[in-house]
């Protein structure tokens, strides 16, 4: 549940920025009856994302078990790659967000009528795809039967949801200058967790595969703790929920695991020290 909150929180947080400056850069600019124009496409890229979070769930459920696995598998591993360059990218634009937003209305702004809510519907709707495909793919890595046990599907809903409403109260709070928050260290550190959680949602989808027999290995555990830590109690429900890792682990997934994190973590990190620097707290929607 802890996972899920920070994600739906750092996913959330982005796009409430995104709004934030638009609302605020119409505001200042005196263009004000525009601002309807941002709520339709904030509010048509909120609808698409729960349809396609609908879709995901819904969906595969008439296929068969190794289709079903397969379908599940992929888009885990789609979901971990648009996650990776979604942190990546994040840490790079956090500065210069503000007035790429800010041209994109001045142009949007002067042509046609649905070009603003073209703006706010994709920068908005980026994020939510995003947000919805992670999140299913971390509850499905969640919910990985045990021993039989199983997680409720609602308690890792429960927890992305609180993280995207403490995300919107959080960019309300930024757009009317109540707060400031330093971005660089707040998407260094988020950033890293998403990168943890990411290297588990990418195992899972790995034995994803291996369940749909596309991949070998299905039975050739790496390790098996499962007698050791119980995993409905409270360890194993926190090594689950927060790095997404089994308790009974293959080798290919534990592979996969290493050469993911290690990588893309030290690559990550050596990219944040560069780019820290005390003047990145800042009042975004008031630049």
């Amino acid at each position: 549940m802890l996972s899920n909150y920070l994600i739906g929180l750092r996913e959330g947080l982005e796009a409430a920025l995104v709004v934030s400056i638009l609302v605020a850069y119409l505001v200042k600019s005196g263009r004000t009856s525009l601002l309807p124009r941002v709520w339709v496409g904030v509010g048509i890229a909120v609808l698409i994302s729960l349809g396609f979070g609908a879709a995901l769930t819904y969906g595969p459920r008439g296929l068969t078990f190794e289709a079903q696995e397969f379908i599940g598998g992929t888009l885990s591993i789609v979901a971990v790659g648009f996650v990776t360059w979604m942190v990546f990218w994040m840490a790079r634009a956090a500065r210069g967000l503000g007035g790429e937003l800010r041209g994109q209305i001045d142009v949007a702004a002067e042509g046609s009528r649905w070009g603003l809510v073209i703006v706010a519907m994709f920068a908005v709707g980026r994020e939510g795809l995003e947000t919805a495909l992670f999140i299913w793919a971390a509850t499905q890595a969640g919910t990985r039967e045990t021993v039989g046990s199983v997680t409720p599907t609602w308690e890792p809903l429960l927890g992305a949801g609180l993280g995207i409403l403490t995300a919107v109260v959080l960019g309300y709070l930024i757009y009317r200058g109540a707060i400031s928050i330093n971005l660089s260290r707040f998407f260094t550190w988020t950033g890293g967790f998403l990168i943890v959680v990411a290297a588990g949602v990418l195992a899972y989808g790995v034995h994803d595969l291996q369940e749909a027999r596309f991949l070998p290995g299905l039975h050739d555990v790496l390790f098996d703790i499962s007698d050791t830590i119980d995993p409905a109690g409270w360890l194993g429900t926190l090594i689950k929920g927060v790095f997404n890792i089994s308790m009974v682990t293959t080798k290919l997934e534990g592979l996969v695991w290493v050469l993911y994190l290690v990588p893309t973590m030290t690559f990550f990190l050596r990219g944040a020290r560069r780019r820290t620097a005390p003047k990145d707290t800042a009042r975004v929607p008031a630049a």
